[in-house]
Formats: structure tokens, sequence, C-alpha cells
């Protein structure tokens, strides 16, 4: 099995303002008009790791979906609820179910079941720190 360290490394990952580890691996040329009328990349993708112990903090796109697809590792706990803090849910990531995803402006928040687990997640209209935000 591999380490957390050794994943960190092998793939090149820096931390994450939100906690855990990633690298963007995609960021679409073709770009889109979001609902603001800013132009983004169409899609972003990023490989996203969470060590054991490390959390997600709640968060939100705004104005962007976002799926998360389980490559490997332990289960992940994706925690999500609606934009009014409402409709509180947790599913689990993993090889039986690997993908869900978090629609616009939803908070969501995750972390590893285990050693770590090793997630995608691909954001459209693509991802801009310009729309992250963070629960205070």
């Amino acid at each position: 099995m591999r380490t957390t360290q050794t994943l960190i490394q092998h793939l090149g990952l820096k931390p994450h303002p939100e906690g855990g580890w990633y690298r963007e691996l995609h960021r679409s040329p073709d770009q889109v008009q979001g609902q603001d009328g800013v132009e983004r990349s169409a899609l972003t993708a990023i490989l996203f790791l969470l060590p054991a112990g490390a959390v997600s903090c709640w968060h939100r796109v705004i104005g962007a979906d976002e799926a998360w697809t389980h490559i490997e590792g332990a289960t992940l706990e994706l925690f999500q609820c609606e934009a009014d803090g409402t409709a509180l849910r947790c599913d689990a990531l993993n090889a039986s179910n690997p993908v869900q995803v978090v629609t616009a402006n939803a908070w969501q928040a995750a972390r590893s079941c285990g050693e770590y687990s090793l997630v995608s997640c691909c954001v459209g209209p693509g991802f801009d720190f310009c729309d992250f935000e963070m629960a205070r």
C-alpha cells in the first residue's frame, strides 16, 4: 500500500487552503460565461488527497458544480448541505460508489475513513479561487 508521503511526492501535490493536498491536472482553454457574467474555463480537474486526520473544511464553489470521483484508498465521507445550511447529507465515496456531485453554491466538507483517500474533483464552469468561499 502506498503511503501519503509517497503519493504527495509522486503526484507533485501541494497543500490546499481547505485542507489536504492537490494538483491541477486540467484547465480547459475553452471559455464559458457564468451566471455572474464572468468568463471562466469550461472545466477544471484536480487530484485531491486527504490523509488520515485531515479534513476538507466546509467550503463552497459559487456558481459551479463539482464532481468528486474516488480513485484509490479508503472510503471518503463527503458532507454537503444547501446554501442556507439545510438538508445535511453524507455520501460515502469508494469503489462501489465512486462519484458524487455537489451542486453550485452548496456547502461541502470531506474526510477520509482510513490512511488516505485520493479523489479527482472536476468543476464546471472551471474553478477559480475568486469563486471559493470557506466557512468562518
